[in-house]
């Protein structure tokens, strides 16, 4: 059997899954979000242990197994998220999270001093305080941690709590902005740049192998996969040949398309990132990161009280017969792919004195397919070629009346995965394939049939749909410079 740990930006979930890749017994439990400053977002990196240990625990009661009884651990993680421990594992700041804004001044420094075509040659990313290297910069600067600390992603972060080991792999490392895609190292001219010393960065050790050996869960576990929480899931989607792409519907929707082997240089507004390294092969993959999608409907729910619960939201859309032209623009979090503005910020347009709860709750709905649209049609003008099928996982594929709005707003078949926590699947894939529990072609055969969404739009009123979003996301545009 093998543990699987998915820890997410909003929670951390643990599957057991017996070797036919079945889920056995599940556990979650949500983080605390502290929120100092205005686009500022921290998480308390022992509370993020503590919840590893927990829901990890809790999973293995349920499925009524021991850890004595697992073959491997596989982890995936938020990506992007920084956190700084000394030798014996204490934290020495928060946890810097990749939906932080604080560094957006001096990306744009940087992007004005002309290092923006260097970043993007190396690491395959942009200049956007999204990325991990200028909240290490952050963080290194005016001492607010000390030189010797150790550094790194919430992978590394929960590697060296489990095992001792200082380590990452590449498809977390590829998010840095300090790792050199192509030649697979930490990069010393831009760690000169951003002021980060190489020593207190993590070894890069493959996605799937053997990385240590944990007693944390009460017998000697191997810890055989760290992969990215995105890459993960497009490991569990089975994407590995090219051209194939899913969509995780989550705090942020993510979409990934595969490249295999090849790394190329794309336009501004997509990034090239490892996607796992499995053996001595390394695949690349195509993405587009939507930074605020499901965490749109958390502020409707907690920050305005607009719904009790997510779910709500479906039989609201429901009610309407169309959006009534409100639009939200949920750029909470500045926009993501294909626009990358860190200074854009939410915007509701088209508010008038019939505007409800319904409305609110369809605009953010259809938000959320409009962005993935933006970032599919911008992958499809690299590729060369329009998407086939994007498949879906994720919390928000629940959502049916979504789910028909993506095939239809997007004009491609939406293929929903039947385990929507794909992420932690692809976490136990590339542990199992690391362990010898399967190999990759072994993994084809696992799984069921995904549920399938055909558009039902035609062109016209499709396209006079997204005319009206793209105005709507112009009003939203540099708004916090």
């Amino acid at each position: 059997m093998i543990l699987a740990i998915d820890q997410g930006t909003t929670g951390t979930t643990a599957f057991v899954f017996d070797d036919a890749a079945r889920p056995l017994g599940r556990a979650y439990k949500e983080i605390t979000q502290h929120f100092p400053r205005p686009g500022w977002v921290e998480h308390d990196p022992d509370e993020i242990w503590e919840s590893v240990l927990g829901v990890a625990n809790t999973a293995l009661d349920a499925a009524g197994v021991a850890a004595a009884d697992l073959r491997a651990i596989g982890i995936a993680n938020q990506r992007e998220t920084v956190v700084a421990w000394d030798a014996a594992g204490r934290p020495l700041h928060r946890a810097i999270v990749w939906q932080d804004r604080r560094t957006a001044e001096r990306c744009a420094e940087l992007r004005a001093g002309g290092y923006e075509e260097l970043v993007r040659e190396r690491t395959g990313l942009v200049l956007d305080p999204y990325f991990s290297g200028t909240k290490l910069e952050w963080l290194f600067d005016a001492g607010r941690v000390p030189g010797e600390a150790l550094v790194g992603t919430i992978d590394s972060w929960l590697a060296y709590r489990l095992t001792g080991e200082h380590v990452t792999d590449p498809s977390n490392a590829s998010r840095t902005l300090l790792y050199d895609i192509r030649a697979g190292v930490w990069d010393e001219e831009l760690c000169d740049l951003l002021h980060v010393a190489p020593e207190s960065l993590p070894r890069v050790v493959p996605t799937a192998g053997a990385i240590g050996e944990t007693s944390a869960l009460g017998a000697s576990v191997a810890v055989c996969a760290l992969v990215g929480d995105q890459q993960s899931a497009l490991y569990g989607q089975r994407c590995r040949e090219p051209t194939a792409a899913k969509c995780t519907y989550g705090t942020g929707n993510f979409v990934l398309r595969t490249l295999g082997r090849g790394a190329p240089a794309v336009e501004e507004g997509l990034l090239t990132s490892i996607a796992w390294q499995v053996g001595g092969r390394v695949d690349y993959t195509l993405e587009a990161s939507v930074f605020v999608t499901g965490a749109a409907v958390q502020w409707l729910r907690d920050g305005l009280g607009v719904i009790s619960d997510a779910a709500e939201t479906e039989g609201l859309a429901r009610s309407l017969d169309a959006n009534d032209d409100v639009y939200f623009v949920p750029a909470l979090a500045g926009l993501g792919s294909p626009h990358w503005d860190p200074f854009a910020r939410g915007t509701i347009v088209g508010l008038t004195r019939g505007t409800g709860r319904a409305q609110l709750a369809r605009a953010a709905l259809e938000a959320i397919a409009y962005q993935t649209v933006d970032a599919v049609r911008a992958q499809d003008a690299v590729v060369g070629e329009p998407l086939a099928e994007l498949r879906a996982d994720g919390g928000a594929t629940a959502n049916d009346w979504l789910m028909q709005f993506q095939a239809d707003v997007l004009g491609v078949s939406v293929a929903v995965a039947p385990l929507a926590e794909t992420t932690a699947l692809g976490a136990a894939y590339l542990a199992g394939v690391a362990a010898g529990v399967w190999s990759e072609a072994d993994l084809d055969a696992l799984g069921g049939e995904p549920r399938r969404y055909e558009p039902r739009l035609g062109e016209d009123e499709r396209e006079a749909l997204l005319a009206r979003w793209r105005e709507a996301l112009e009003r939203a545009r540099g708004w916090a410079r």
